[in-house]
C-alpha cells in the first residue's frame, strides 16, 4: 500500500541546507500496523508528513496505493488525503465552538457529502468509538481521551485506507492513553492499516512492526512478536 524509495527531504533555513531525510526506503503493506520511533530531529514526523501527503520529498519516490504522489498538485495532494487518509494527532485539533457531531461532519463538508448524509455517517462514526452519547458535547466539556475519540471519529468518517496517528497518547494519562490504543488494535483487526509515530517504547509495542529511525535514515526495521516484544532481527 505504501512504498517509498529513495526519499531525501531538504529544508532551508536563511542560506543553510538542513538535510532532514537521507534516502528513506520503506514498504507498508495494507492491513500493517506500523510504529515509528525515533529521537527528537531524528526525521519521523517529516516522514510521517510525507506518507500522509501533507508535504512532498525533495527527491525520491512514493507511492500510495500504486500511485505515484511524490510529484502531485497540492490540490491533488488533497484529493488523496480527503479520499484514502485519516488523521490523529496528538492535540486533537478539534474546533472548540463545534460540537462533537459537528467537529466528526467537517471532513464530509469538504467532500461535498450533503447535510443530512453527513450528520448520518458522523453518528456511526462516533457510535463507533463510544461518544453517540456526547455527540452534542463541545470539546470544553469532554475529557482528553474523549476528545482523543472525537478526533478518532472524525479521522474514521471517510472510511480512510489508512489511518495515521502522531503521538496520540502524548496528551493523556497511560490508562486513558491504553483506552485509545485498544481502539487503535480494534480498528487495525477490523481491516484499518495504521501507521503510528511515537517515542515511547511502550506504545511503539501496541503495534505489530517497529521502525526506527535516526539522522534522517531507518536504523531498524522489526516485527513485533506477541508476549515476545520486538525480535532481534533486522532489515
Amino acid at each position: 500500500m505504501i512504498r517509498l524509495e529513495g526519499i531525501y527531504k531538504n529544508y532551508w533555513q536563511g542560506k543553510n541546507e538542513v538535510r532532514v531525510l537521507k534516502g528513506i526506503d520503506l514498504r507498508v503493506r495494507e492491513g500493517e500496523y506500523v510504529a515509528i520511533m525515533g529521537p527528537s530531529g531524528s526525521g519521523k514526523s517529516t516522514l510521517m508528513n510525507i506518507i500522509g501527503a501533507l508535504d512532498r520529498p525533495t527527491s525520491g519516490l512514493y507511492f500510495l496505493d500504486g500511485e505515484d504522489v511524490s510529484t502531485l498538485e497540492d490540490d491533488e495532494l488533497a484529493e488523496i488525503r480527503n479520499k484514502k487518509i485519516g488523521f490523529v494527532f496528538q492535540t486533537f485539533n478539534l474546533l472548540p465552538r463545534m460540537t462533537a457531531l459537528r467537529n466528526v461532519e467537517l471532513p464530509l463538508v469538504y467532500a461535498g457529502v450533503k447535510s443530512s448524509v453527513r450528520r448520518k455517517l458522523a453518528m456511526e462514526s462516533l457510535e463507533r468509538v463510544g461518544l453517540a452519547d456526547r455527540a452534542n458535547h463541545r470539546p470544553n466539556e469532554l475529557s482528553g481521551g474523549q476528545r482523543q475519540r472525537v478526533a478518532i471519529a472524525r479521522a474514521l468518517v471517510v472510511s480512510p485506507r489508512i489511518l495515521f496517528a502522531d503521538e496520540p497518547t502524548g496528551n493523556l494519562d497511560s490508562r486513558t492513553g491504553d483506552d485509545i490504543l485498544a481502539l487503535f488494535h480494534a480498528l487495525n483487526e477490523s481491516g484499518a492499516t495504521v501507521v503510528m509515530v511515537t517515542h515511547e517504547q511502550d506504545v511503539a509495542l501496541h503495534a505489530r512492526r517497529v521502525v526506527h529511525i535516526r539522522d534522517g535514515l531507518i536504523s531498524s526495521d522489526k516485527p513485533i512478536v506477541p508476549d515476545q516484544g520486538i525480535t532481534e532481527s533486522e532489515s
